[in-house]
């Protein structure tokens, strides 16, 4: 499948357009650096706060526009519209993405140098992140392709939030109990243990995070890609 750079870029600009019209979805880029100010005061003393910040920026910025963005295409039916066009599935996903992944990237930037933080392997972070922007982009993709509206894209998200910010904390609620042994494999998990990675890491410290995250961005990006042509041949 070919992917044409022009065709994305005028995706790009297009969404740009309409993200800053909608100060609703908008809103969304601050939520990071209000959440990093808010945790400042205790910096890296609070337990969980860089965890936290990311993965709720995660889905409340990364993952809530991404689905708004597929939604209001639909609400406005100019999704299939735009699918008669020369554009591939992939000049389409990739627009309608760049915008998200732009945003995040430089949302969780800000917030990170507000809270101070520095990590002990700032290429595995940066690798972790990127990795995590577009497995929350494909899990957006997938809420919106559902939604019919944006308040459906809105309320779709909270699923996605349970799903993929509840396991950090699920042993704080619930205890340390065996089962809950197979939530060290979610992707929040991963990403929180590189971000809170020791001094003196191992080399297998960072690889596992990165392929368990890996795995997870792989099969969404596939399923994304895959439910947003079936829901066009659906439509």
């Amino acid at each position: 499948m070919s992917i044409s750079l022009r065709r994305a870029r005028a995706i790009f600009v297009k969404d740009y357009k309409e993200f800053s019209r909608n100060y609703a979805i908008s809103i969304s880029l601050i939520v990071p650096i209000l959440f990093a100010f808010l945790f400042r005061s205790a910096g890296p003393s609070l337990p969980g706060a860089i965890g936290f910040l990311f993965n709720i920026s995660l889905v409340l910025l990364t993952c809530l526009v991404q689905a708004c963005l597929i939604a209001e295409e639909k609400e406005r039916n100019t999704l299939r519209t735009l699918m008669m066009t020369p554009a591939t599935t992939l000049d389409v996903l990739i627009g309608k993405s760049a915008l998200v992944f732009v945003l995040s990237a430089l949302a969780l930037a800000i917030a990170s140098y507000v809270m101070g933080y520095e990590p002990a392997s700032l290429w595995a972070v940066v690798a972790a992140v990127v990795l995590s922007i577009i497995l929350y982009i494909a899990v957006g993709t997938i809420c919106g392709l559902f939604s019919k509206t944006l308040l459906e894209a809105s309320l779709s998200v909270i699923p996605a939030a349970m799903v993929f910010t509840a396991p950090p904390v699920a042993p704080l609620l619930f205890g340390d109990y065996p089962i809950l042994k197979v939530l060290d494999y979610t992707p929040s998990i991963q990403l929180v243990q590189l971000l809170e990675l020791p001094p003196g890491f191992m080399t297998g410290d960072i690889l596992k995070p990165l392929l368990i995250i890996s795995a997870w961005t792989v099969v969404f990006s596939i399923i994304s890609v895959v439910l947003y042509q079936r829901r066009l041949k659906d439509e």
